[in-house]
């Protein structure tokens, strides 16, 4: 792994979890575990970064089911390390599995979304170097 890298092919990079009533399930969470949230502005609309105590660090999103996000399923979905997208997508698609987002841009890296061949569901993301 590049020494610069903070990520490697294969780590759990992230954690979302996308609803239709957001704020309800961000107060669910903020009682039951005691996390804090950061909001981040999506346009009209806040989603969650969830915010462990007392470290700081941001642990999870609690998203809006909307835009494009709609389709998610209401699951929490993890998002794994790759090296690269389309290889990554193609071979997906060559072993049974599915495209549930097809690759596009986020946060400066790329990512998707995949259907594996048992139906299980994760992101799969590109961070940027």
């Amino acid at each position: 792994m590049d020494e610069k890298r903070k990520w490697s092919p294969g780590k759990i990079l992230w954690q979302d979890l996308t609803v239709e009533n957001a704020l309800e399930v961000r107060d669910f969470y903020q009682a039951v575990i005691g996390w804090d949230c950061i909001p981040e502005d999506m346009g009209g609309y806040d989603d969650y970064h969830m915010v462990a105590k007392p470290s700081g660090g941001s642990v999870a999103g609690i998203c809006h089911a909307r835009g494009e996000n709609a389709d998610l399923p209401p699951e929490w979905l993890i998002y794994i390390a790759v090296d690269d997208v389309n290889k990554s997508a193609q071979t997906c698609l060559e072993m049974g599995g599915e495209l549930h987002v097809k690759p596009r841009d986020m946060a400066g890296g790329q990512f998707f979304i995949i259907r594996d061949p048992a139906g299980a569901i994760c992101g799969l993301y590109r961070p940027p170097d």
